[in-house]
C-alpha cells in the first residue's frame, strides 16, 4: 500500500490526522475479526497459512543405497574368473554387488555387477553359466562374458538381459599380454555401456532394501555378534570374511590369503549374504569334460546376512527370473542392508555351509 503525502498547506489538518489513524489501524480482514458492538476483537487464523516445503531427500545409488551424484544407467554384470591363475582380478573393488557361484570342478566364479562406479577394466572375463540369467533377471541390464554354450546364452537372453560377448565381436573386450589364455581377457565397462540397446538403457531398480545408516541395518541392530564368517562352497572354494570395525567393512580372504584386486585394494563389503541353494546338474559337460552344475536361485531357502559386525538368520525367496531376491527375518520382516557394497555367497545345499564366530 502506498500513501501520497499532501504538499504542505494543501490539505486540512483534520484530513492528515485521519490518514495517520487509518495507517495505524489493524487490518481486520487479514488477521482479526472486527469487534461486535460493545465487544472485544478476536484473533483468527490467516486467510492462507504458510506452507513449508517437504525436506529434500538425497539421491542414492540403487544397488548400494549410498548417496551421490546418481547417474541413471543400467546395471552391467561381468563374469569374472576366480581360479588361482586369475588372481588378482581387476575391477572387483568397484562393483556394487558381487555374486559367487560354484562352477565345474568345485571352482567358484564371480558375477560382478557395476552401476555406481566405472572401472577402467574388469577381468579376467570368462564364460556364461545356466544360473546367470535367473540371478540377474531382475536387473534387466547387460551381461558381459567371453562366450559359452548356446543354450546358456539363450537362457540369459530369455531372462531379459542384453548379452555382450567377446565371441560375437562385442566392443570393449581386449587381451592382456601379461597372462596366458584364457586368463587374459578383460572388458572396458565404459565401452560396454555404450552398446546398450533401447530396451536396456533405463536405470536399474534397487535389488535390496538399505537402511539409512550402517548402525540401522537389521543385522547390525538385531543380530548376534559376527567377527568372522567362514564359508564353504566346495573343497576348492572357501572364502572367509573378517569384520574390520575401524573401516566398517568385512574383509575377504581366499582361505587364509587376503584377497586383493590388481590395484592393490583389499576386497571388502559392508554386507555379506550367504544363501543355501539347491544345486542340480545342467546336463552336458564343459570343455574339460566336467559336469556343469546349475544353481537354483528361483525358489526359497535359508540364509544369513552379516552387516555392521552382526549376523542374522534369514529366509530368502525369488519368485521368477524377473523378480528380485527378497530377504526376510523368520518373522517375515524384510531385511535392511547397510549402505554400501554387497557380496552374495551361493552355498550348495547339503554340501556347503558357513560358520559365524
Amino acid at each position: 500500500m502506498s500513501v501520497i503525502l499532501p504538499r504542505p498547506g494543501a490539505r486540512p489538518r483534520g484530513l492528515a490526522l485521519a490518514l495517520v489513524l487509518a495507517l495505524a489501524a489493524p487490518a481486520w480482514g487479514a488477521c482479526a475479526k472486527a469487534p461486535a458492538e460493545g465487544g472485544a476483537a478476536t484473533e483468527t487464523a490467516p486467510v492462507e497459512a504458510d506452507k513449508q516445503a517437504p525436506p529434500e531427500v538425497p539421491a542414492v545409488w540403487p544397488l548400494t543405497g549410498l548417496p551421490g551424484e546418481v547417474v541413471e544407467r543400467p546395471a552391467l554384470a561381468v563374469k569374472v574368473e576366480n581360479s588361482a591363475a586369475a588372481r588378482p582380478q581387476s575391477g572387483l573393488e568397484q562393483a556394487d554387488i558381487v555374486w559367487e557361484e560354484m562352477v565345474e570342478g568345485g571352482e567358484s566364479r564371480f558375477i560382478a555387477v557395476f552401476n555406481s562406479q566405472v572401472p577402467e577394466a574388469v577381468g579376467p572375463v570368462r564364460s556364461v553359466r545356466p544360473m546367470d540369467g535367473p540371478i540377474l533377471g531382475a536387473t534387466g541390464g547387460l551381461l558381459a562374458f567371453s562366450g559359452g554354450q548356446s543354450r546358456f546364452v539363450e537362457q540369459a537372453k530369455a531372462a531379459g538381459l542384453q548379452v555382450l560377448t567377446e565371441d560375437s565381436g562385442g566392443a570393449g573386450f581386449f587381451r592382456s599380454t601379461d597372462r596366458p589364455m584364457p586368463h587374459n581377457l578383460y572388458l572396458r565397462p565404459a565401452e560396454a555401456w555404450e552398446q546398450a540397446d533401447e530396451a536396456h538403457r533405463g536405470p536399474v531398480a534397487a535389488e535390496f532394501a538399505h537402511a539409512d545408516a550402517p548402525g540401522a541395518a537389521t543385522a547390525a541392530r538385531d543380530g548376534r555378534p559376527a567377527a568372522a564368517l567362514a564359508v564353504t562352497i566346495s573343497a576348492a572354494a572357501k572364502p572367509n570374511w573378517t569384520w574390520d570395525a575401524s573401516a566398517g567393512v568385512y574383509l575377504r580372504s581366499e582361505r587364509d590369503v587376503p584377497s586383493e584386486a590388481a590395484s592393490g585394494v583389499r576386497l571388502a563389503a559392508q554386507n555379506v549374504i550367504a544363501l543355501s541353494v539347491p544345486i542340480e546338474m545342467a546336463g552336458g559337460t564343459d570343455a574339460a569334460g566336467s559336469p556343469i552344475p546349475d544353481t537354483r536361485i528361483v525358489g526359497s531357502g535359508q540364509g544369513l546376512v552379516a552387516s555392521g559386525g552382526g549376523a542374522i538368520d534369514i529366509e530368502w525367496s525369488k519368485a521368477s527370473d524377473f523378480d528380485r531376491l527378497v530377504l526376510k527375518t523368520p518373522d517375515g520382516v524384510e531385511i535392511a542392508l547397510a549402505p554400501g557394497v554387497t557380496w552374495i555367497e551361493l552355498v550348495p545345499l547339503g554340501d556347503g555351509g558357513w560358520v559365524v564366530t
